[in-house]
């Protein structure tokens, strides 16, 4: 029973924060600094979903890209809202446990998604992970807890026949 647990555990685990983001074209990104703390200390993995700009609001926590078009991205909240002399709409972000707004504005192009749920501790082994390593890490887990299930049921099976035949 216990063994079984484990594995749906496990399965929800990877379900959550691995197919369900990709599902519904949403990311998972790791907190790497305390600029969110306490909701969001280094280590939760926090997964996103697309948002239309028109859609953001103050008080949103939003994961966007430092740099149009770079990979670094930041998870901060939405403390204001603005336009930039060509009308594009642009968003005034902080970290929750940061003194001050960010610096610049954060583009309407720049946000990657909006904080759909967050995993405490999740992220730690995401961060140590590349991500060939995370794939091959899926499979591995995925043929482990198969086989491991194939086991269990096969063992359940002769014991039900056991069963069968001294009864």
């Amino acid at each position: 029973m216990v063994a079984w647990l484990v594995i749906l555990g496990a399965v929800g685990l990877l379900v959550v924060a691995v197919a369900l983001p990709r599902v519904v074209g949403g990311g998972a990104y790791t907190v790497l600094t305390g600029s969110m703390r306490p909701g969001l200390p280094p280590g939760t993995l926090v997964v996103t979903r697309p948002v239309e700009p028109a859609e953001v609001r103050i008080g949103d926590v939003v994961t966007y890209q430092l740099e149009s078009g770079e990979a670094t991205v930041a998870t901060h909240r939405v403390v204001g809202l603005g336009q930039s002399m060509q009308g594009e709409r642009t968003f005034t972000t902080r970290g929750d446990a940061n003194g001050a707004v960010d610096p610049e504005p954060v583009r309407a192009v720049q946000v990657r998604g909006r904080l759909w749920y967050a995993v405490p501790y999740v992220g730690h082994v995401n961060s140590y992970l590349t991500g060939e390593q995370r794939a091959v890490g899926r499979l591995a887990v995925a043929g482990l807890l198969l086989g491991y299930a194939a086991v269990m049921l096969v063992g359940g099976i002769r014991e039900r026949r056991r069963g069968e035949v001294t009864a």
